[in-house]
C-alpha cells in the first residue's frame, strides 16, 4: 500500500451540546500541550544529502512523532534512503526503506516499519508552512484515523498563496467537516495565513496529516531538491540520497 499525500427537538439540543464542549476540551487540551511544549527544549537532527545539508527541529507537541524519528535516527534506519517522491511547488518525501539501493525503475512508497503512529494533528498550531516536517500515511479509504506512517515522512516545499485562496480552502473545510464557523481548529491563525501569503506552504494539507517539526536550516536545498528532473512516478531520475541522519 502506497504512503502518498492527497493533491485533494431534545436529543438534537443535547448533541450540539455535548459536540460544543468536546470541541472546547478538546481546543483547551491542546492549548495546554502547546504551552507545556514550549517550555522544553527542542531536539534538532542533521540531515546530510547528495544535493546539501538539511537541519530540522522537532517539535515537542507531538512526542510520539518525535520519538519515533530520533529512534529511527539513532537506529541509523535513514542513512542510505532516497527522497522518492519529489512534487515541485508542493514537499519532497523519503523514509522509504525499499528505496535502498533500488533499481532506477523501481516503484517506491510502499516500505515501512512494520507499525503506524496515532495521528498528532494539532490545528491550527502546527501547520504546514514552507519547511514543515510532516508524516505520510496511507489515505483515508483504508485509514480514517489518519495514522502516520512509521517511517516515511515529507518536507513541505509548497507554493503562496492569496487571501482568497485560503478563505475558499478554508471554507471547504468548514463544509465538509460541518464544524462551526467559530471553530479556531479549523481556521487558519494569523500567523499561518502570514507564512502562506509571504513565503508558502501547502494549506490544503492542514488538518489532515500530523507536522512535527521544520526546518531550521537548508531550505535552500529543499528547494533544490524540489526542483531535480523526476519520471513520471514523481521519483527523481538521479537519485537523491540521504547519506546520514544524525541527532546534534
Amino acid at each position: 500500500m502506497q504512503y502518498y499525500l492527497s493533491f485533494s427537538n431534545c436529543i438534537m439540543r443535547k448533541t450540539i451540546f455535548f459536540l460544543l464542549i468536546s470541541s472546547m476540551l478538546i481546543g483547551t487540551y491542546s492549548c495546554s500541550i502547546l504551552n507545556k511544549a514550549k517550555k522544553m527544549k527542542e531536539q534538532q537532527v542533521k540531515i546530510e544529502t547528495s544535493e546539501g545539508v538539511i537541519v530540522v527541529k522537532l517539535y515537542n507537541e507531538t512526542p510520539l512523532h518525535r520519538d519515533n524519528f530520533l529512534k529511527l535516527v539513532n537506529e541509523k534506519f535513514y542513512d542510505g534512503v532516497l527522497f522518492h517522491r519529489v512534487i515541485s511547488d508542493f514537499m519532497i518525501q523519503g523514509g522509504d526503506p525499499d528505496s535502498k539501493n533500488a533499481t532506477p525503475n523501481a516503484q517506491l512508497g510502499a516500505g515501512d516499519v512494520g507499525y503506524t503512529i496515532p495521528a498528532e494533528i494539532i490545528t491550527p498550531g502546527l501547520y504546514h508552512k514552507k519547511g514543515a516536517l510532516a508524516a505520510a500515511r496511507q489515505g483515508d479509504q483504508v485509514n480514517p484515523q489518519k495514522a502516520s506512517s512509521g517511517c516515511q515522512f515529507y518536507i513541505v516545499q509548497g507554493r503562496t498563496f492569496t487571501d482568497a485562496e485560503l478563505d475558499n480552502m478554508q471554507r471547504s473545510r468548514i463544509m465538509r467537516t460541518g464544524v462551526s464557523t467559530n471553530d479556531s481548529a479549523y481556521m487558519y491563525s494569523p500567523q499561518a495565513r502570514e507564512d502562506y501569503k509571504t513565503t508558502g506552504g501547502t494549506p490544503h494539507l492542514d488538518g489532515n496529516y500530523t507536522v512535527f517539526g521544520e526546518v531550521t536550516e537548508g531550505l535552500d536545498v529543499v528547494e533544490k531538491i524540489s526542483k531535480v528532473k523526476t519520471n513520471s512516478s514523481d521519483r527523481p531520475v538521479e537519485d537523491v540520497k540521504i547519506i546520514k541522519m544524525r541527532k546534534q
